[in-house]
């Protein structure tokens, strides 16, 4: 059988991968087996409108309604669901401590505005002066976010959008987060990990994390003081805004290797609390996911490569800040394009069967040497077969 593909993102990673297969590129309307789409196509064929209905022999690379965790508001409700579902179960993982969370603490304290404007309020006024960043919803690369320390900044903001508060965030939707006014800092330098995230079935729900992620730098030495408050070379590690600062260049592409962070750590802090470390980061993408799990429309057509935005506090604490539903494949150096490339072909490996055509009916399991540079995070098929489930990574903790 001859495997035909479809992108509609102008990709080269997409496209060098899938004719290295043997694939053969078609339209939109044409009979394909692969779809690598953006996600507003996505949406659009999965519409009640289209009325299309995909056969056994095809998949796409998004879930109906993927922004269940993309977008920042539903993250946080779907978390803190998530969070009270398990407390009413009893469930020790829900466990509390000086009112926080003692295992599920890994989203800062976050509002939605306008919803919960006065929640907000009497939150930061148990700590005035401290600071909040506050994020549109439905954006990315860092547009629309802004810093504040004052309750009066954000009044201000809202007089000077011309609209009242209320209307103007009625028209787009607002996070406003606990800022973390302590990242770790390499080189006096804020930065946060980028992690991709595989996911090829929410029900049952199978996971991989891919080793090969990277840490992305701010430009400019961190300052937490008010003077650089404005200042977003400072605050924000998006690519798109650190290009155009002025030492991006010179650190190589202002990334930096996950495995040589490790090593630093390691030897800057220890080996067992940097293992730690990495074990609470896989921690909380697994919960993350289980959040989700129960509202996203799993369809056995689709898979999804997420991009998880993990910063690190100087506690070694990791915090999840968001996840992109369509992480960038743009190149920006030589190591960019090697590991991109790797990414596609171990994601193809992963979802297309051995066979080598793709096929609903698969059991999803892939052979050892098909993960490639993926590590299982979370397979629920595995783990029911599994008596001791110490052969998948983390041991038993995510049950």
């Amino acid at each position: 059988m001859r495997v035909t593909f479809c992108t509609d993102l102008d990709k080269s990673v997409v496209v060098s991968n899938c004719e290295k297969r043997g694939w053969i590129q078609v339209g939109p309307e044409d009979e394909w087996n692969v779809y690598w789409a953006g996600t507003m196509t996505c949406r659009s064929l999965f519409s009640v409108d289209s009325g299309y209905r995909m056969n056994d022999n095809q998949i796409i690379n998004h879930f109906p309604n993927h922004y269940e965790i993309s977008r920042k508001d539903l993250l946080v409700k779907n978390i803190k669901r998530y969070r009270r579902d398990l407390e009413k179960e009893g469930n020790s993982l829900a466990e509390r401590g000086d009112s926080k969370y003692l295992h599920l603490d890994f989203i800062p304290t976050t509002f939605v505005l306008p919803a919960d404007y006065n929640m907000f309020v009497e939150e930061y006024r148990k700590a005035p002066q401290s600071t909040w960043i506050m994020k549109p919803c439905g954006r990315s690369q860092g547009s629309g976010i802004f810093l504040i320390n004052k309750l009066s900044k954000l009044k201000r903001w809202s007089r000077e959008s011309k609209t009242p508060f209320q209307q103007q965030l009625t028209r787009e939707s607002y996070v406003i987060s606990k800022y973390i006014d302590n990242p770790l800092l390499i080189g006096g330098k804020k930065f946060d990990l980028r992690i991709y995230v595989l996911v090829s079935s929410f029900r049952p729900l199978k996971a991989y994390q891919f080793r090969l992620g990277f840490c992305r730098f701010c430009t400019v030495k961190y300052d937490s003081s008010v003077a650089e408050l404005d200042n977003m070379y400072v605050h924000l590690t998006n690519v798109s805004v650190q290009r155009h600062g002025g030492e991006y260049n010179s650190l190589h592409g202002g990334k930096m290797s996950i495995q040589n962070l490790r090593l630093h750590l390691e030897s800057t802090r220890g080996k067992v609390v940097t293992e730690k470390l990495f074990d609470q980061i896989s921690w909380l993408i697994i919960h993350s996911l289980k959040a989700i799990a129960p509202v996203v429309a799993t369809d056995r057509h689709c898979f999804e490569c997420y991009g998880y935005d993990i910063i690190i506090d100087n506690n070694l604490k990791p915090w999840l800040v968001e996840v992109n539903a369509s992480p960038s494949l743009t190149s920006t150096t030589a190591n960019d394009r090697i590991l991109k490339h790797k990414l596609m072909d171990n994601i193809f490996s992963i979802v297309v069967p051995p066979s080598g055509i793709p096929d609903v009916r698969w059991n999803k399991i892939p052979t050892q040497q098909a993960l490639g540079d993926f590590e299982i995070l979370i397979d629920e098929d595995l783990a029911e077969n599994t008596e001791n489930c110490g052969s998948l990574k983390n041991g038993c903790k995510w049950k």
